[in-house]
């Protein structure tokens, strides 16, 4: 007997799951929020420290990134969970939506001005504020993006890239927000946590922030990973491969995490930059007619 004929409710004609079995996926979800607010406190209380230059500062956004990590590691547990319990809803959507709005919206775009804009210098108070300034538009920009992003996964039942890929394939329109949040984290992690206080890495963080908000809202493809079935067999070599990924992440989490985020953030970046390439050759070289042959 599978998880979803455990959890049908043996008294409804129709084989729903039981109620109780709606409440697995939301107590994800809910893990989800709780760790989105943690890494908002956090980022908080690691701004005050670093105004009063005290070290423990580090640590916090070091806390603050790790809480935005396992975040994304529990919003592709709950959907999941709830596809294999057969207990999706309209109201675990929903949820679902506004937890990522905090969790990789709201959390990442605190963290990212408090860690990489708010302790830039030594400047002229001029330059310092409009560094500034342009920290706060972009940051509210990636949350804004963010949430415009998830509005259109909501209402859009099929929707299509700009550049469609095989279609035998599942692909996401645009860049998802838990990846935009994980591409901040993992930054801020590699780094030690130490906050940027040279403008010029500072002026390269809100670029990297602007350019996540664009991927966001862009029609461009990217892989999903909705597609892999967990339950099917796989050869050994996915056993051997898991290992040295185990082994990697304990000792090499800093660089695995952002190897992992700049492979996936850039390979949207890349998939459209071949497709624009082929298109520009085959325009360039058109296919010649065939010939015709006669007797």
């Amino acid at each position: 007997m599978d998880l979803k004929d455990r959890l049908v409710d043996p008294h409804s004609p129709e084989r729903r799951p039981r109620r109780a079995a709606y409440a697995l996926p939301t107590l994800f979800t809910a893990g989800n929020i709780f760790l989105g607010f943690l890494a908002i406190l956090r980022a908080f209380h690691g701004a005050m420290l670093a105004s009063t230059g005290d070290p423990a500062a580090s640590e916090n956004f070091a806390v603050a990134a790790k809480a935005i990590g396992a975040a994304v590691f529990l919003d592709g547990l709950d959907g999941r969970i709830a596809r294999m319990t057969n207990t999706t809803s309209d109201f675990g959507r929903e949820m679902d939506s506004l937890a990522d709005v905090i969790s990789f919206g709201l959390a990442p775009a605190v963290l990212a001005f408090a860690w990489g804009v708010q302790f830039v210098g030594p400047l002229s108070d001029t330059i310092r504020g409009q560094i500034h300034n342009a920290g706060y538009f972009i940051s509210f920009l990636f949350l804004l993006c963010g949430a415009v992003r998830l509005a259109r996964f909501n209402v859009q039942k099929n929707p299509i890239p700009k550049n469609p890929g095989r279609p035998d394939r599942k692909y996401f329109v645009g860049l998802p927000i838990p990846a935009a949040a994980g591409m901040v984290a993992s930054v801020v992690f590699a780094s030690n946590a130490e906050p940027i206080t040279w403008w010029p890495y500072a002026v390269l963080w809100i670029a990297l922030l602007l350019l996540l908000g664009f991927l966001m809202v862009s029609t461009w493809r990217y892989y999903s990973f909705k597609g892999i079935n967990l339950s099917k067999p796989y050869t050994p070599l996915i056993l051997i491969v898991l290992g040295a990924f185990i082994y990697g992440m304990w000792n090499y989490s800093q660089l695995i995490l952002l190897a992992m985020s700049i492979a996936y953030v850039g390979s949207g970046i890349a998939i459209r930059i071949g497709g624009a390439i082929r298109r520009r050759l085959r325009h360039a070289h058109p296919p010649s007619a065939p010939e015709h042959q006669v007797g």
